[in-house]
């Protein structure tokens, strides 16, 4: 499973989307997030996020910044039921055992049932990712001063964190990025440019 560990893991930690990805979506890792998700493995999700702490403290990733809170991306309350736990909360639950930080497993909600964004054209993603999350009522009502980082399983092309991102800053929230156990490198993904960049 190690030899799937990007090198680069923070080489995309700048412009206006930074993204920390632990390993490529390739092979083992990709049979890994399979299992967990459509085999009923809830632990494997804990241990990747463990992995994903681990490296992202071992990067140093935010210098001299603000312990973040861990957001994890939702699942439509349909797809919950069905499958019985999201993913993307037990990978952070793992994260913020090694990290310390604070989790608000459900920060976003998926008011929208969404189809699987793997196989799908940008502009297909975008239409079907479209006002598909909210704000948690209570972050509305007491919004936290630490700044954001999201947390995912999968990253492809960054269409599902830019929508999380637009909605957690339209309430003008801090997002400072998002990490995710696997990222997708069959094409090249370009980072985002932005004067506003973030320090490793």
């Amino acid at each position: 499973m190690r030899s799937y560990q990007l090198k680069d893991q923070g080489n995309f930690w700048r412009g206006e989307y930074p993204l920390f990805a632990w390993g490529k979506y390739d092979g083992d890792l990709s049979r890994a997030i399979a299992t967990l998700k459509y085999e009923n493995h809830p632990e494997l999700g804990i241990l990747l996020g463990k992995w994903l702490g681990t490296s992202w403290l071992n990067k140093n990733t935010i210098k001299n910044t603000t312990q973040p809170i861990i957001v994890p991306i939702p699942l439509h309350q349909s797809k919950l039921k069905t499958r019985g736990f999201n993913q993307a909360e037990l990978i952070a639950q793992g994260f913020c055992q090694v990290t310390k930080y604070k989790l608000i497993a459900d920060g976003l909600i998926r008011t929208k049932a969404t189809e699987a964004m793997f196989g799908l054209k940008r502009d297909q993603r975008q239409i079907n990712i479209n006002n598909a999350f909210q704000l948690n009522e209570r972050l509305k009502q007491k919004p936290p001063r630490s700044p954001i980082l999201i947390i995912d399983d999968i990253y492809t092309s960054g269409t599902t964190v830019k929508e999380a991102t637009r909605t957690l800053t339209k309430h003008k929230l801090k997002v400072i990025g998002a990490a995710t156990v696997s990222r997708v490198t069959t094409k090249k993904i370009e980072p985002t440019k932005s004067k506003n960049r973030i320090s490793k």
